[in-house]
C-alpha cells in the first residue's frame, strides 16, 4: 500500500505552531491488530489542545498550497515552559474516528472485524489509514454508516460516565453546563431514557428552545436576570446537587455551588453558621472559558470541586462495565448517540484559516467532521 496523509502538530524551538499534512507509511496489522480506513473524524474540544498547542490563533498564517497546506502561529512566550516536552516532535492529532476495517491480523478477534464499519478510539485519527488493536475498535451494526459511528466514544461515553457517576456518588439528579451542545443533548436523552431528572444550563435562547425541543423539563438561560433564582428553584425540584462544568473558568462552578445551597437551605429548620449539610460536588471537564475559576465562599462548607476525565472513570469501572457502556452506545448511535455536524471537511480543507476560524471557537452547533478519505 502507498504512503498515506496524516494531519501532524509540531512546535518548533523558535515558539512557533505548525499544523501540515505529513506523508508516512501504511503500517501492516499485528495478529491482535486491525488496518481501518478512516472516513470519519470529529473535531471535538479535547482535540484541540493537542491541535493548536496553546498558540494564539488570532496570528494563524497559511501558506503552502490548497491540496498542501501549512498553518503557521505564534505561541505567547508564557507558554512555552509547558510545551517544552513537545519541540520539535510531529504530533498526530484526533482522537476518535470511524472507518472501514480493510485487513486484519491473524487472531480471530481481528479477523471477526474484517470489512465491518467500526467506531475507533485511540489517538492520530486524522489520518487516511490507522492500526489500532482490535479490542479499541467497536463493530457497528448492519448499515451504520462511518459518518455515523464517528463520535461513538469521548461525547457518548462521556455522558453514559456522567450519569454513572451521579449515581456511584450517592445522587439522584444532576446539573450540566453547555448543555446544547452534542454531548448535552446526548446526556438529555440519556436521562429521559433512564428517569433521571437533569437540569440543563446554557446561555441563549436558541439553545433553550432546542433542548426543550427534544424533552428537557429544565433548562435555565445565563444570560437571563433571572438565572440564578431559575437555577435554584431547579435544583430545589430535582435534587440535582452534583454538576458536570464544560467551561471550566469564569464563576459558573461558584454560581453552581451557590445555588445548590440556595436549594438546600430552603429545607433547612434550624440556623447553622457552617451553612447546610447537602454535599454538593461540582465537576469540571471542559475549558471553553480558558479564564481562572472564581469561587465566591457563599455555599457553605460541605461541598467539593474536582475534575472529570473519561479515561480514568472507564478505569475505576473496569473492563466489564465498561463493555456494557460501549454496547449500549452501538445499539443506540443512531437515536440517543447520534450526532450531528455543520460541515465535513477533507484534511487539507480542515488546514484553512477559514475552517479553524469556525471550529477552533468551539460554538455550540458549529461542530467539523474531517473525512480523510475526501
Amino acid at each position: 500500500m502507498t504512503d498515506q496523509l496524516q494531519l501532524q502538530s509540531l512546535v518548533t524551538a523558535d515558539g512557533k505552531l505548525e499544523l501540515r499534512l505529513a506523508k508516512i507509511e501504511v503500517p501492516k496489522p499485528a495478529d491482535d491488530e486491525v488496518l481501518v480506513r478512516i472516513e470519519a473524524s470529529p473535531i471535538n474540544p479535547s482535540d484541540l489542545g493537542l491541535l493548536f498547542g496553546l498558540a494564539d490563533m488570532s496570528t494563524a498564517r497559511q501558506s503552502g498550497t490548497a491540496d498542501d497546506p501549512v498553518i503557521t502561529a505564534d505561541i505567547p512566550e508564557k507558554m512555552l515552559k509547558a510545551l517544552a516536552a513537545r519541540v520539535g516532535q510531529p504530533m498526530p492529532v484526533g482522537n476518535e474516528g470511524g472507518g472501514v476495517v480493510v485487513e486484519a491480523g491473524a487472531s480471530d478477534e481481528a479477523q471477526a472485524l474484517l470489512g465491518k464499519t467500526v467506531g475507533v478510539l485511540g489517538g492520530a485519527m486524522y489520518t487516511q489509514y490507522r492500526v489500532i488493536k482490535a479490542k479499541q475498535c467497536l463493530a457497528m451494526h448492519e448499515g451504520v454508516t462511518p459518518a455515523e459511528s464517528a463520535s461513538c466514544f469521548v461525547n457518548p461515553l462521556t455522558a453514559l460516565a456522567m450519569v454513572e457517576t451521579m449515581k456511584m456518588e450517592g445522587f439522584t439528579a444532576l446539573c450540566h453546563t453547555a448543555a446544547a451542545s452534542n454531548l448535552g443533548q446526548m446526556l438529555q436523552k440519556i436521562c429521559l431514557k433512564d428517569g433521571v431528572e437533569l437540569v440543563n444550563i446554557v446561555r441563549k435562547q436558541e439553545q433553550v428552545d432546542l433542548l426543550k425541543g427534544i424533552g428537557a423539563r429544565y433548562v435555565c438561560n445565563s444570560s437571563e436576570a433571572s438565572f440564578m433564582d431559575d437555577l435554584a428553584n431547579a435544583i430545589a425540584e430535582t435534587s440535582a446537587y452534583i454538576a458536570f462544568d464544560a467551561t471550566g473558568g469564569g464563576n459558573l462552578a461558584s454560581q453552581l455551588l451557590t445555588s445548590m445551597e440556595a436549594a438546600a437551605m430552603r429545607n433547612a429548620s434550624d440556623y447553622n453558621r457552617y451553612g447546610s449539610d447537602q454535599f454538593k460536588q461540582v465537576y469540571i471537564y471542559g475549558g471553553l472559558d480558558r479564564s481562572p475559576t472564581t469561587l465566591t465562599r457563599n455555599f457553605g462548607f460541605s461541598w467539593s470541586l474536582g475534575g472529570f476525565l473519561l479515561t480514568p472513570f472507564l478505569q475505576k469501572v473496569g473492563p466489564v462495565e465498561t463493555e456494557k457502556l460501549r454496547q449500549r452506545v452501538a445499539d443506540e448511535i443512531r437515536t440517543t448517540f447520534a450526532s450531528h455536524y455543520t460541515r465535513e471537511v477533507s484534511l487539507a480543507e480542515a488546514l484553512s484559516l477559514e475552517a479553524i476560524s469556525v471550529y477552533g471557537k468551539q460554538a455550540t452547533g458549529e461542530k467539523y467532521l474531517i473525512n480523510p478519505s475526501k
